[in-house]
């Protein structure tokens, strides 16, 4: 298993590739804090896309039904194995973590 960490310019290109191949796939969002603990913002929604706004700097994740927000991300990393990305990362200006899991891994983008 191997963690990437993403570099800003390529976040918005990497998101729209990503939401691509993610679409209907089930995830959940878990978001870690140590003002909140952990908590989790989705359980095993289908996933309609991942945009990422670089004027406004904001990272959005769209389900079914729902929108998960981390306005200001500082990092994106990005776990795969063998070619297949298994969760998202990402850090938030308050140093919160929020972790999308894919329940299925999927072939990263090219």
């Amino acid at each position: 298993m191997a963690t990437i960490r993403l570099d800003k310019p390529a976040w918005g290109i990497y998101a729209d590739r990503m939401s691509k191949a993610l679409l209907g796939t089930p995830a959940e969002v878990e978001v870690a804090s140590m003002n909140f603990g952990v908590q989790l913002a989705a359980a095993w929604i289908p996933l309609l896309g991942i945009l990422y706004d670089p004027k406004n700097d904001m990272l959005a994740v769209s389900f079914d039904g729902l929108d998960h927000m981390v306005r200001h991300p500082q990092d994106i990393y990005v776990q795969e194995d063998g070619g297949k990305v298994q969760s998202i990362e990402v850090i938030g200006s308050d140093g919160a973590r929020h972790i999308i899991r894919l329940r299925q891994a999927i072939p990263m983008p090219a």
